[in-house]
């Protein structure tokens, strides 16, 4: 019985820490990006000895975007999903709804 409730509790401590702390984290990294990319001396204002190139700056921050936003549309899709019934399968390499079975 402990080793089934350890392996729940690390499996919610794992999950808790990408999504709780992750996506958040990700986000903030890809703000600071973006404000980097669009002041390029603030760089060395903030510590930074040397500066990535703007342009590889606003790279990072859209992926970092893309990244928060796919992960905050699955979770939705996987809320609207259960509400409607169905379950988000990735069967094909892409998420699809289906009829629970």
């Amino acid at each position: 019985m402990w080793n089934l409730f350890s392996e729940a509790a690390g499996k919610v401590v794992v999950w808790g820490l990408i999504l709780g702390a992750g996506l958040p984290a990700l986000f903030a990294l890809g703000v600071r990006s973006m404000v980097l990319a669009n002041n390029p001396d603030g760089a060395r204002q903030v510590g930074v000895s040397a500066p990535v190139p703007p342009v590889l700056n606003r790279v990072i921050g859209m992926a970092c975007f893309v990244v928060v936003v796919a992960a905050v549309a699955l979770g939705i899709a996987v809320i609207v999903a259960a509400g409607l019934g169905q379950e988000v399968s990735f069967e094909h390499g892409y998420p699809t709804l289906v009829s629970k079975s």
